[in-house]
């Protein structure tokens, strides 16, 4: 049994971003139920100085799944501005992100295993087949940052745990 580069890709880029989106949710009741006097101030906390803050990590996990999906499909990824501030702003980024993800068809991203993808990094240029595109840069970098969002928020106190980062059927 063979499993397509499509199955392998756009149901688990659009699962990761809606589980993202229910440890947010989380978080912003959580800050609420506080009374925090500036809810959307939890999107600016860090793990630890030298990291990203939250809204950061949600900017590159959806980022992840939007380029992901664009590339494996041999388009130029869509451009997503990092200008959210509001847990309502990043709410609709990961919305956008997840629209784009699915607009993607199957015949666009299966046989992309062995299509050339090249990346131009801060530390110098990155040449990939599809399948090592997604299993070696991009699945790992989305849970990467959604785990990050996770561990942010759990370190704030939110009540969250293993079900909530991955889900239900």
């Amino acid at each position: 049994m063979t499993i397509s580069m499509y199955t392998a890709s756009i149901p688990v880029f659009v699962r990761a971003l809606n589980n993202l989106t229910h440890v947010l949710k989380k978080g912003e009741a959580h800050a609420r139920a506080k009374q925090v006097p500036e809810p959307d101030a939890l999107l600016q906390q860090r793990l630890i100085f030298d990291m990203l803050p939250l809204v950061k990590q949600v900017q590159i996990a959806c980022d992840m799944a939007a380029r992901g999906a664009a590339r494996l499909a041999g388009v130029e990824p869509q451009s997503f501005e990092d200008n959210e501030k509001t847990f309502a702003e990043v709410y609709a980024r990961i919305e956008r992100a997840t629209a784009y993800v699915q607009s993607f068809k199957p015949e666009q991203i299966d046989g992309s295993e062995d299509r050339p993808i090249h990346l131009k990094m801060r530390n110098g240029d990155m040449d990939f087949t599809g399948i090592e595109y997604l299993q070696q840069f991009t699945l790992p970098n989305l849970f990467f940052h959604c785990t990050t969002a996770y561990d942010i928020l759990r370190v704030a106190g939110v009540e969250i745990g293993k079900t909530d980062f991955i889900g239900t059927r």
